[in-house]
């Protein structure tokens, strides 16, 4: 990949400005963070169930699901049981669900590292059954290996 504009030289004392990972990672950047968002994908909604199943602290699953939810990425849901107290479930927003292709891709890295041990295959349901495979494509559809791929960085439009 070739990283061209402002910033792109040996002084990169300013990419905290411009660079998208970073600003991806004050979020999601954490190993527990990414692990819960793992549990929501799989469908699990409740505090309880979370945080078991992500294996965390319910004090570190707090934490983590209040930032998931100042950045717009999971939204509080009420729900009671009969004679119980109303809680909340954590829910997926449209920003949130846009992580989709990012979760595919961990998952691919992953079973590469992992090798042949345990597997996990992702499938499209609806009766398709194929395998599911995340790439990186342009606006126009193209396929686009790293080789073909231009970062540009361009000024702010006021």
């Amino acid at each position: 990949m070739t990283l061209r504009g402002r910033g792109t030289g040996d002084d990169r004392s300013i990419t905290h400005e411009w660079c998208p990972i970073e600003r991806s990672l004050k979020d999601i950047g954490t190993n527990s963070a990414l692990l819960l968002l793992r549990e929501v994908f799989w469908g699990a909604r409740r505090f309880e169930d979370l945080a078991r199943k992500a294996d965390i602290t319910e004090q570190m699953a707090a934490i983590r699901l209040k930032q998931l939810v100042e950045a717009g990425i999971l939204t509080k849901q009420p729900y009671q049981e009969p004679r119980q107290r109303t809680r909340y479930e954590y829910v997926l927003t449209s920003r949130g669900r846009e992580l989709f292709p990012v979760i595919v891709s961990l998952i691919e890295f992953g079973l590469l590292l992992q090798g042949d041990s345990r597997r996990l295959e992702l499938v499209h349901g609806d009766g398709c059954g194929a395998s599911i495979a995340s790439q990186v494509q342009c606006a126009q559809g193209h396929v686009v290996p790293l080789a073909h791929t231009e970062a540009r960085i361009t000024k702010k439009k006021h």
